[in-house]
């Protein structure tokens, strides 16, 4: 919550006075009504104070597993055996998806040593090694109660005078941030007297400001904001700042698909895959298994130390039935938790169970289809990649390159589970013939699968041909301006471009793409095809089917850079490598 409120410039009127006070803990009674304007360093009313302009450490919980400190950038960590460099708040995001990507009940990160941390009053301490880092930690209050205040944030500038005993004034201060209000109080004794120019202003959490005029009123804003919103300071950084309320309104909201269970150490998840899981807001939920046979149970949530708990009981779903801890709630997927040998991993399944087959035959109507992945039976079909589809009225659907169409037939059913599948019948195009069941609907894209199984389909939206795309016409024109040459091929480190240098590579109308060598034709009737993906990248699809020389340069290309003269397309690989094809004039 810190640090995200802009600072205004707030000055006001000066007023003295004392409090004087030996040292107290945060319990101490605050100042009343007729307290006087000025507070010793170690009063109730200066501790607020310097825990409200506290170092905030919660931010990287997820790497140092603390509240209280804050490694400072930049720093590597190792995660699943990929080294991260860590260089903003951003980037702590990527440990977090590849902690997503591996369901499994620990998450493993290793910090590559020396680093420095900044505590809460902002001391700067390099630690050397993973002992070093686990004694500082384990000072740290968890839970949720460390020092700092978040829910509420000085305005700044702040103005500051300071007296001796007698009440002369002995100084002033402006400070412009609270590592300069934290590190002012560090610096004076327990009796030291200070005061602020009131009124000054503060912001709270939900982004409104209001004004104190007095050390009471100051007081009392802080005591009464500090536990108005969550600080997120538990180290369960995966719980997306979720609570009861937002729970419960995300297990009502969809029906979920299970995904995964275990139960006693044991995994149960091919009995129970592919389960819909339907919660209701009267307190019951409804479990239908792969015949759409329907089961009723009861779920309630209630708040648990400091973590939010869902209570499912059963008659015959035994493996189901327990007080699970919920772990995470986000981009559709919430998992369950209970000890080290219990688990349930589901998916949010609006779009899969709740829409009618009209929904999906409707929506594969108003456009054609790029094929940006086919798997049949296991084998990746890379020859129609790129290909479209164009689903028709009467059943009719055809598949097509620019040159070569296939015709079919195509129908949208749903399972006994009530999940919308799609089926294909092409004969003489058998890679696509098959039941594919919808796993993710989206505006611009599809994807059929069947999870654990060799079967997979997506397809990317091509409305107009991407026409009203000014971009992708650019590049289009650019490509259809003459003969290119490869002048570089980058695989893993390693550039083959001189095995290309004989030949030329045309772009031709209708995503045609053919190769010539010395003007005479080699390859003809190949694909490409320029669109804008669903995620708003530029993309370059070539395909020059099976041919045994050119088939390694077939591939859903992301588009890198672009001229007239050069087009740079890159691949991404697992491990963070990227193939890089760059075609010259």
């Amino acid at each position: 919550m810190k640090k995200f409120f802009s600072y205004l410039m707030y000055a006001g009127l000066l007023v003295f006075a004392i409090n004087f006070t030996s040292c107290q803990d945060e319990f101490e009674e605050l100042p009343q009504g007729n307290d006087q304007e000025a507070i010793a360093a170690s009063s109730a009313t200066a501790k607020l104070v310097e825990r409200t302009s506290s170092n905030d450490g919660s931010y990287d919980n997820i790497v140092d597993g603390s509240s209280c400190i804050a490694i400072q950038f930049p720093y590597t960590v190792e995660v699943a055996g990929i080294q991260l460099t860590i260089d903003s708040i951003a980037d702590l995001r990527l440990i977090e998806e590849i902690f997503d990507s591996v369901d499994g009940d620990e998450d493993f990160l290793e910090i590559l040593f020396p680093i420095t941390i900044t505590l809460a009053d902002y001391t700067e301490v390099v630690i050397n090694n993973k002992e070093d880092l686990r004694e500082i930690v384990a000072d740290c209050k968890e839970g949720g109660e460390d020092d700092d205040i978040e829910c509420i944030d000085f305005v700044y500038p702040v103005k500051l005078y300071t007296f001796s005993a007698n009440l002369q004034q002995t100084g002033s201060v402006v400070v412009n941030s609270d590592l300069e209000l934290r590190r002012f109080f560090k610096g004076l004794d327990d009796n030291d007297l200070v005061s602020f120019d009131f009124p000054i202003s503060l912001a709270l959490y939900d982004g409104t400001e209001i004004t104190v005029n007095s050390n009471i009123e100051l007081a009392n804003a802080i005591e009464n904001a500090k536990d108005k919103c969550d600080e997120d300071d538990d180290n369960d950084y995966n719980d997306d700042d979720f609570n009861k309320e937002r729970l419960d309104e995300f297990l009502v909201s969809c029906p979920f698909l299970v995904h995964e269970v275990k139960r006693d150490g044991i995994n149960q998840t091919d009995q129970y895959f592919e389960y819909v899981m339907n919660f209701k807001e009267n307190g019951t939920v409804i479990v239908k298994n792969r015949t759409g046979a329907a089961l009723e149970g009861t779920w309630s949530t209630r708040i648990g130390e400091n973590r939010v708990l869902l209570k499912l009981e059963f008659d015959v779903l035994v493996d189901f039935t327990l007080e699970w801890f919920v772990y995470e709630i986000e981009e559709g997927r919430i998992k369950l938790y209970s000890g080290e040998g219990n688990k349930i991993i589901m998916k949010k399944a609006c779009d899969l169970v709740n829409n009618t087959p009209d929904t999906l035959r409707d929506i594969l109507k108003e456009c054609g289809w790029v094929i940006k992945k086919v798997k049949n039976n296991g084998e990746e079909i890379d020859r129609l990649l790129g290909y479209k589809f164009s689903f028709g009225a009467n059943a009719e659907v055809t598949l097509s390159n620019g040159v070569n169409t296939s015709t079919g037939s195509w129908a949208i059913t749903t399972n006994a589970q009530g999940q919308l599948v799609m089926a294909i019948t092409m004969g003489d195009e058998p890679g696509v013939s098959f039941e594919w069941l919808l796993r993710d609907l989206t505006n611009k894209r599809l994807k059929f699968e069947i999870e654990g199984t060799a079967y997979e389909l997506i397809l990317e939206r091509h409305c107009n041909d991407n026409n009203e795309d000014g971009d992708v016409m650019e590049i289009r024109n650019y490509l259809m301006g003459g003969a290119w040459k490869i002048a570089k091929y980058t695989v893993n480190g390693i550039d083959t471009a001189d095995t290309y240098v004989d030949f030329d590579f045309f772009f031709s109308s209708n995503n045609v793409a053919s190769i010539s060598v010395d003007a005479d034709p080699l390859v003809d009737n190949s694909l490409w095809r320029i669109i804008r993906d669903s995620e708003g990248k530029l993309r370059c699809y070539l395909n020059y089917g099976e041919n045994n020389n050119f088939i390694v340069l077939s591939n859903d290309w992301r588009i890198h850079a672009v001229s007239s003269t050069r087009i740079e397309l890159r691949k991404e690989n697992t491990g963070g490598t990227e193939d890089i094809l760059v075609f010259e004039k």
